[in-house]
């Protein structure tokens, strides 16, 4: 992929150019992730959560369950 430029708005807000997108496969909506590494900036697609690991990763939270911290 060949450099790419694009122009920040008054509101920080920046239009990735369509190599890029295509590059990443980025959809609408999609989550990315910016990383400053030695003075660079590297953008990524943030993979979607994955919804099984969020139950799995939810049931193990039950302390939040508990009715003493209602009352907290």
């Amino acid at each position: 992929m060949s450099p790419s430029i694009a122009t920040m708005t008054s509101k920080g807000q920046v239009t990735i150019p369509r190599s890029v997108r295509d590059a990443l496969d980025l959809k609408q909506g999609d989550p990315i992730l910016f990383e400053e590494r030695e003075g660079v900036v590297v953008i990524r697609k943030r993979p979607r959560p994955d919804p099984a690991w969020d139950e799995s990763v939810g049931a193990t939270l039950t302390e939040w369950e508990d009715s003493l911290d209602d009352d907290l």
